[in-house]
């Protein structure tokens, strides 16, 4: 079993994928991203779930790019399941779920503890205060708390199970 150690240093392990295995990875992922989307958790709106999970464990496993692409689709599966109840808004959400998956991809360079923190920080604080003109701030007040735990069980579970299939991937 594999020891979970926060103050490691993760790369992405994409290097001589194929096209077929690279594919296949990216439909895995964005086939969890869609199955998290209704595994919905606790909060004052639908569409906080765990569907970032497969956006963050791509930024790890393949890269930014094609991790903050899934951060972004994962959202608006999670939003059309829990009936866009931001309406145009949770487009933009889905690009603030991008950003936050470039900034989890460059804090895994020096710290895996630091990325979660300041990841779960952008997604859970500073993407609703961005929403605080167009919805006040009890959204803000009624949404960080859920928001930002939400963050951490989806932050948390792709660097352990990042941890779980490192092996596996590179021998693939």
């Amino acid at each position: 079993m594999p020891e979970l150690n926060f103050n490691q240093q993760i790369k992405p392990v994409r290097n001589n994928l194929t096209k077929t295995a690279f594919l296949s990875r990216v439909a895995v992922l964005l086939a969890l991203s869609l199955v998290g989307s209704y595994l919905k958790l606790p909060s004052p709106i639908g569409s906080i779930a765990l569907d970032s999970l497969a956006g963050y464990l791509g930024v790890i496993i393949i890269g930014p790019g094609v991790g903050a692409l899934i951060l972004a689709l994962g959202h608006l599966f999670s939003a059309l399941g829990g009936g866009f109840v931001l309406g145009p808004f949770h487009f933009l959400i889905a690009l603030l779920m991008a950003f936050c998956g470039f900034i989890f991809s460059l804090l895994l360079k020096y710290n895996v503890f630091l990325a979660v923190v300041v990841t779960a920080f952008c997604n859970g604080v500073l993407a609703i205060a961005i929403l605080i003109p167009f919805f006040g701030l009890g959204f803000f007040t009624a949404l960080t708390l859920s928001l930002t735990a939400a963050a951490i069980v989806n932050l948390l579970l792709a660097v352990v199970i990042s941890n779980f299939l490192r092996e596996k991937i590179n021998n693939a």
